[in-house]
């Protein structure tokens, strides 16, 4: 059943409840997007294998021990799917949303747009480890002297204080920049590409820290459609989601001036991606189709320095010692047994290398913060691989 325009759903309010359950849903009717095709002729049929996990006991954000069905409740779930060594186990639509349905991923677009470069990377059409001004000698404040490295791990220094409720801070800029927030009073608009050339530079060394700043992965996203001469939707479309088997289109969000947002725009079905958490955890293939390297998937599993994670004190606690960051995944320790991808309001792929289970989850929770909620969640997707693998 699809789910009903809520009253005053607007561009000014769409990431707020009660508006944002819907909004989620149909972005693509509150902002400028564009379509990243999927091709039927190549779809990656996922058998199934169902397992009924109604006798499953979650614990709760109060440490209350939950069912499967209570627990989506609890954790604003929009949407829940489970893979088996590539078959669908189990999947559980709410709030309107539906198997042909489309919802936002958030930051998810990160690992996504990552998955892409690592694509680009064995075609030979790019250096993840050069300069960044090796691409785009126009970006010449904070990002002079930093390399695609930086920023697929996020190590890079900027000037990315403040929040989205503060119009003159360096990220509420960034914000309106990107599309997402209203454009304030200024002596012209502010656009993403602008503000990506023109970001200051923090006086910290890059490299050295985990920072998380969403402005990288969109600079990223930049880099690609320099190297290549092409849009990022066609990007994705022909590099990763065709050759991924996709059963829909996905989308991704524009700023005014049609730079797309790869760090956190981009929306597809809950079936499709559970297909990027797969072929995340079949290094890189998608059934007889090798979509990403090998080598780019070993690497972002089993490569890079625990310690730039280790030294953020916001982010280092939500994972155990040894975590890291790589290529805009999170790995849960040294042999990326447990590699996620996570997005504001609780979205989230979730791979379990040992119990070869992907989780895929959609939610729409009140606010974007999902910080003390990740051990909860982490929890309750360990304990579903567990009942799944058993």
């Amino acid at each position: 059943m699809k789910a009903a325009t809520p009253a005053g759903a607007t561009w000014a309010n769409w990431r707020q409840a009660p508006f944002n359950r819907w909004a989620f849903q149909h972005l693509r009717e509150l902002l400028p997007t564009a379509a990243v095709e999927a091709d039927a002729s190549r779809r990656w049929t996922l058998p199934r294998a169902p397992r009924d996990l109604g006798g499953l006991v979650l614990e709760g954000l109060d440490g209350q021990r939950l069912t499967l069905e209570d627990w989506l409740a609890e954790s604003h779930a929009d949407g829940l799917a489970v893979l088996h060594r590539g078959a669908l186990v189990t999947e559980h639509y709410r709030h309107g949303l539906a198997p042909a349905q489309p919802h936002l991923v958030f930051s998810i677009t990160k690992s996504i747009t990552a998955l892409l470069i690592g694509a680009l990377a064995g075609q030979g059409l790019l250096d993840p480890e050069a300069p960044v001004t090796r691409y785009l000698p126009e970006v010449t404040g904070g990002y002079a002297g930093v390399t695609l490295r930086h920023c697929l791990d996020m190590t890079v220094s900027l000037d990315f204080a403040g929040s989205a409720t503060e119009p003159a801070s360096s990220q509420g800029r960034y914000w309106e920049a990107v599309g997402w927030s209203q454009p304030r009073t200024r002596p012209q608009p502010l656009d993403l590409r602008g503000y990506l050339a023109s970001v200051p530079r923090d006086p910290a060394p890059h490299g050295e820290t985990f920072r998380y700043i969403t402005a990288n992965s969109d600079l990223l996203g930049w880099v690609c459609e320099r190297a290549t001469g092409q849009p990022l939707a066609r990007l994705l479309s022909e590099h990763l989601w065709q050759p991924l088997g996709a059963e829909r289109d996905g989308s991704i969000t524009l700023d005014r001036l049609g730079a797309a947002n790869s760090g956190g725009g981009f929306s597809c079905t809950l079936r499709d991606l559970a297909r990027v958490g797969e072929l995340l955890r079949c290094r890189g293939l998608a059934g007889e189709r090798q979509v990403v390297p090998g080598w780019w998937i070993d690497d972002i599993l089993g490569g890079g320095d625990p310690a730039p994670w280790s030294r953020s004190p916001d982010f280092a606690p939500m994972l155990p010692p040894g975590a890291r960051y790589r290529s805009q995944w999170y790995l849960a320790d040294a042999a990326g047994s447990i590699a996620m991808a996570i997005g504001g309001f609780s979205q989230w792929l979730w791979v379990d290398r040992r119990r070869d289970v992907v989780v895929a989850k959609l939610s729409s929770r009140p606010t974007p913060q999902v910080g003390r909620y990740h051990a909860v969640e982490q929890a309750a997707f360990a304990a579903i691989a567990q009942a799944v693998a058993t």
